[in-house]
């Protein structure tokens, strides 16, 4: 008699590749594919809290722009992908999620270096909500560095179309780790101020003045939250370039992150900003980030099933 089948354990996540869903520590892509040869991909991260996701149409409008950016294929039409994450969740369980569709470029025939014979691939997958900071760190503030890396020009890499060219972050908050900061924000090599590894970067400036780079930056979904938050709130706002010095010179600084929405920053390069503590446009914005999440507007609902109970 044969052995019966072991029930997959969905419980730290689950994943669709290769047309299958699987437990996420068995995902697995082939290491021929350029997407791990080359970065060759996109990607998008939708998250998931109590139970819905949070602004889903807008992260899957942003993914399909970045495949068409980058001449990759999901496969699927929004809906589909939506339906497939919808799944990843519902298989975990998770009522708070992060959530990434990607669609690599594939393997083209041996030999060719043609990326248009590549057979482009779509994974995603779901695990339990990713905060890019920890609780201490969110209620204290984080340092920040300014680093002297420049940031992957748009000419070369196109900012707005979300990708896996990240050797600049990591070489830039490998030596802000190593200086004693949190975190760390790019430059564009003129002086100004563009993004950090996996964040937008805003600043209420000496002025009252919210600010936020303009030029060389993913076009983050919680970034374009907080410019219709301070919108909806009457606070002034600029989105332009913002010098290194202005933004040493801030009241209050933060950043912005599906990984965790309004994240402050209390000091930059070894310096406090403002008077060291979290300020209260920043505590305003972070309180007003996670109202939005009851919008029925914003908020798409995860049917998880009839037999789901949640305590």
């Amino acid at each position: 008699m044969s052995a019966q089948a072991a029930t997959p354990d969905y419980s730290q996540g689950a994943a669709y590749v290769g047309g299958q869903y699987v437990p996420i520590a068995e995902a697995r892509i082939p290491i021929t594919d350029w997407g791990f040869l080359r970065s060759d991909a996109t990607y998008d991260v939708v998250t998931v809290w109590d139970g819905a996701f949070f602004r889903l149409d807008a992260h899957l409008e942003r993914f399909m722009a970045s495949c068409a950016r980058f001449r990759l294929d999901p496969g699927l039409p929004p809906a589909g992908i939506a339906e497939v994450l919808a799944q990843c969740v519902r298989l975990s369980g998770l009522r708070a999620a992060y959530v990434e569709m990607i669609v690599t470029r594939g393997q083209p025939p041996w030999g060719s270096r043609d990326p248009r014979q590549a057979v482009n691939q779509f994974h995603a997958f779901a695990v339990p909500y990713v905060w890019i900071a920890n609780e201490a760190q969110r209620a204290r503030g984080l340092h920040l560095a300014v680093s002297s890396v420049q940031r992957i020009p748009s000419t070369s890499v196109d900012a707005r179309a979300k990708n896996y060219h990240w050797n600049d972050l990591t070489m830039g908050l490998l030596g802000a780790l190593d200086g004693g900061a949190d975190t760390v924000v790019l430059s564009d090599g003129a002086g100004h101020v563009v993004e950090g590894p996996g964040f937008n970067l805003f600043c209420v400036n000496a002025q009252g003045t919210l600010v936020t780079p303009a030029e060389g930056v993913l076009e983050g979904i919680t970034r374009r939250t907080v410019i219709e938050m301070a919108a909806a709130l009457g606070l002034p706002l600029q989105v332009r370039a913002l010098p290194a010095a202005e933004l040493r010179g801030a009241r209050e600084v933060f950043l912005s992150s599906s990984g965790g929405g309004v994240l402050p920053v209390t000091w930059v390069d070894g310096a406090p900003v403002g008077d060291g503590a979290v300020g209260p446009v920043t505590r305003q914005l972070v309180d007003t980030y996670w109202a939005w999440h009851r919008d029925p507007r914003l908020a798409t609902p995860v049917d998880y099933g009839p037999d789901a109970g949640f305590e």
